[in-house]
């Protein structure tokens, strides 16, 4: 609106003054026109140049996120911010007039997919790289990818001059590596899910594992405080949201760069009146030691999913050692231990790493020993990829052959699916109430949570979004169990 009243009032000035500044501006001779065809003149190249003002100012985007739940909140900022400075958010390319990928590298081949979609983005598209991958491997797209901005993670509102300079013409490249800033949490947002609300708790970690280039891009720890975070929470619980994930690189290591702890920021979130989940993300073993007790504590609030995410990499300690894990097998089992004894029936999910630089066969054997002891409810099993300027990547002499390390991530795979398919069918006939969070991927589908972060899937032409129901589990699969309403929760 301010843009149409600036330029009715240029063009009013211009057909009154043939002789303003703004006909100056365009030095036309003024001896040269009668003054009709002046008015005209300036009036049509006002136009032109306003108009293209205007453009710019309100492009039609599309906005992608890969990679964790950070990422993707990093994703929801950069569409709000966008939103509210008069861009409209599209949602396929073929509509936008700019395209922002918000890129994971955590590993190669989500590096290599996210390229290969990068590269089938066409020509006459401007394309802005932002996330993890620019300072993460920022010569793999300067070498192979037609791009016309790039820029760190968690931009937050700077995207907004960034996609003005780009359509102007300009092309900008930022990726400084600045790891004292975070965005702040009450920015706008278009979250893809209603929901659910992520909300990081702090960025980077403390951590130096010798495999991981996230801390090149995310850098050392940075946490919110308990006075940002809670307001976040009270805010989006009035706008409907009922279901809270929080998140991090490692959500264990919370506050202990401002004197603060996990423990407290649960218990200060579940201090919130109101009826919502709280699902906490990934921590490792040895940022949760030290506040083991108090952790489970807070733990026993209803609202509080029993889901524990707590990767181990590997069952042998030096191959720990070696990765620089800086906790052993024992610790793991300790923090596994514990929660267990509170919460048995609680959903514990761990990752391991194969063919890890110097892992002997007796090393993965010990792994999957430990996995047959713990029996996690998920087991993510990825292989060991070496990633730019990583300690790891300077293991050659030790490294694992391609060959036995998708071996053993076959046999890893196959030992997970057995052990989680026998979980899984201890749950077939419990009822409960769960929080329906999620659409299914089949029409008249939806996916809700129990107290254990269990997804169960429902049947449903009812719209069941947001609702608390109460089901009874009557199948189970590898991945989900299937369930049938049995009436709503009171």
């Amino acid at each position: 609106m301010f843009d149409l009243i600036l330029l009715y009032n240029m063009l009013q000035i211009c057909s009154k003054h043939a002789e303003s500044s703004p006909f100056k501006t365009f030095a036309l001779p003024v001896s040269d026109f009668c003054k009709s065809c002046v008015k005209s003149t300036l009036m049509f190249l006002f136009l032109v140049e306003s108009f293209k003002v205007l453009r710019w100012k309100r492009m039609r985007i599309f906005v992608k996120s890969f990679g964790c739940s950070t990422n993707h909140a990093d994703g929801a900022v950069l569409a709000g911010c966008l939103c509210r400075a008069g861009h409209r958010i599209v949602d396929s390319i073929s509509n936008a007039d700019v395209v922002i990928y918000n890129t994971c590298a955590v590993k190669g081949p989500t590096e290599n997919r996210i390229v290969a979609v990068m590269k089938s983005v066409p020509s006459e598209k401007k394309l802005v790289v932002v996330g993890c991958l620019p300072l993460i491997n920022r010569g793999r797209i300067e070498e192979g990818v037609r791009f016309d901005g790039l820029v760190g993670p968690a931009v937050g509102d700077g995207i907004v001059d960034i996609v003005d300079r780009v359509v102007k013409g300009d092309r900008v490249v930022a990726v400084e590596e600045d790891f004292s800033n975070k965005p702040e949490l009450n920015l706008p947002r278009m979250d893809l899910n209603p929901t659910v609300s992520v909300v990081p708790i702090c960025y980077g970690c403390l951590g130096s594992c010798a495999y991981c280039c996230v801390v090149f891009a995310r850098g050392h720890l940075r946490s919110y405080t308990v006075e940002e975070i809670v307001p976040r929470v009270e805010d989006d619980l009035d706008k409907g949201f009922k279901e809270f994930w929080l998140t991090a690189q490692d959500v264990g290591c919370y506050g202990k760069d401002i004197d603060a702890n996990l423990a407290q920021l649960l218990e200060s979130v579940c201090s919130v009146e109101g009826d919502f989940r709280v699902r906490v993300g990934m921590m490792t073993p040895s940022s949760v030691m030290d506040e083991l007790e108090d952790l489970v504590l807070a733990f026993e609030d209803e609202r509080i999913f029993k889901f524990l995410h707590l990767p181990v990499q590997s069952g042998d300690d030096e191959v720990l050692d070696r990765m620089r894990r800086l906790y052993s097998v024992r610790d793991f089992k300790k923090v596994v231990g514990r929660f267990s004894a509170s919460f048995p029936r609680m959903t514990l999910a761990t990752d391991i790493i194969c063919g890890f630089p110097g892992e002997s066969i007796e090393a993965f054997e010990r792994t999957l020993s430990l996995i047959e002891q713990v029996r996690p409810d998920v087991l993510n099993v990825s292989k060991f990829y070496a990633r730019p300027r990583t300690p790891a990547a300077r293991m050659q002499d030790n490294f694992v052959s391609s060959y036995e390390i998708k071996r053993r991530s076959k046999e890893a795979g196959l030992l997970a699916r057995r052990i989680v398919s026998e979980k899984n069918r201890q749950w077939v006939g419990w009822k409960g109430s769960i929080l329906v969070d999620e659409v299914g991927k089949v029409g008249g589908s939806w996916v809700g949570r129990n107290f254990a972060y269990r997804p169960i899937v429902l049947k449903s032409a009812e719209p069941l979004l947001g609702k608390t129901v109460l089901v009874e589990v009557v199948k189970s699969f590898h991945t989900f169990l299937e369930g049938k309403v049995v009436g709503q929760d009171p």
